[in-house]
């Protein structure tokens, strides 16, 4: 059975936003969408990435969705074992690196900055950190969560829902680690995993987690699980924005664990040029793909890129 990124429940806890259809060849899902104001739809790879089990069969697939769809844009599995000579024909239209993504190798020594061994430490002295059921964590999470989305104004696809939540609580490999202070749990992590790989999902704290540091037990706690797990590679993700000097607090967390780094691409096809130059209409110059979904067109944008 599949896990992580790759099951069919991950792929239905987004079908507010489009139609899950799966690829059989590649064995993977992509997301089928309405394009606004207009009779046609497109797809986009799954959030964070494209999780795809064959990347040598994407090609194919996308081959049987011509007449489906304008347009599909994805970004690769920073642990996919993808190549340029997999992805160059079945993205012709767009394919250049996107971003960099920090990746614990469990099987090389361990490079954790100063800085964050010291936290580890503090926070260790304030909270515990254990592994949860699903079954006990959901409402716990869904409040943290919530509390995430007011803090920050998330929008988009990262202000999962409820109801997405439940559907990604039915995914196999899904580990949830706590921090409890005094009792409560002030910060909570998602990991999914699949053979040898974990992937870090999410994290919500409270925010007496956040005075305490907890996201540095947290992150320190799941190296030691997935390490005793016979995990090889821990994917931590990139930092915040499509650009970024690195100076940002998100990318000096998560470079404060990592041993090396892994370039993602971002891809795109056009299966219907013509359709596809008249929705973008003036917009074919710019950087977003696909150009119909530009702000100055689509001010509603579920999700675009900048190239």
């Amino acid at each position: 059975m599949e896990s992580g990124y790759l099951h069919a429940n991950y792929a239905r806890s987004f079908a507010t936003l489009g139609t899950p259809y799966y690829l059989p060849e590649a064995q993977s899902w992509i997301l089928k969408r309405p394009i606004p104001g207009s009779r046609h739809w497109d797809a986009m790879g799954g959030y964070p990435f494209f999780a795809c089990k064959d990347w040598s069969k994407v090609e194919p697939d996308l081959t049987q969705l011509q007449q489906d769809i304008v347009s599909l844009t994805l970004v690769t599995d920073p642990l996919g074992n993808c190549t340029l000579t997999d992805l160059q024909p079945a993205f012709p239209d767009l394919l250049q690196p996107y971003k960099e993504h920090f990746i614990i190798d469990l099987k090389r020594p361990q490079t954790i900055s100063a800085h964050h061994r010291r936290n580890v430490r503090q926070a260790l002295t304030q909270v515990t950190v254990e592994q949860c059921s699903p079954d006990t964590a959901f409402e716990t999470w869904v409040k943290l969560y919530d509390y995430l989305i007011e803090r920050h104004q998330i929008t988009g696809l990262a202000a999962f829902s409820r109801a997405s939540f439940a559907m990604q609580w039915q995914v196999p490999g899904l580990t949830i680690l706590r921090a409890i202070h005094q009792g409560e749990t002030v910060g909570m992590t998602l990991w999914f995993s699949d053979e040898e790989r974990a992937y870090y999902h999410l994290a919500a704290y409270a925010p007496r987690g956040y005075e305490l540091k907890a996201s540095y037990a947290l992150f320190h706690c799941a190296m030691e699980h997935f390490a005793s797990a016979g995990t090889r590679w821990i994917a931590l993700g990139a930092g915040a924005g499509a650009h970024n000097d690195g100076s940002d607090g998100l990318t000096r967390f998560k470079r404060g664990w990592a041993n090396e780094t892994r370039t993602v691409y971002l891809c795109g096809r056009i299966f219907k040029q013509q359709t596809y130059a008249s929705l973008a209409g003036t917009q074919t110059a710019t950087s977003f793909f696909p150009a119909y979904r530009h702000p100055a067109i689509t001010p509603t944008l579920t999700r675009s890129y900048a190239a």
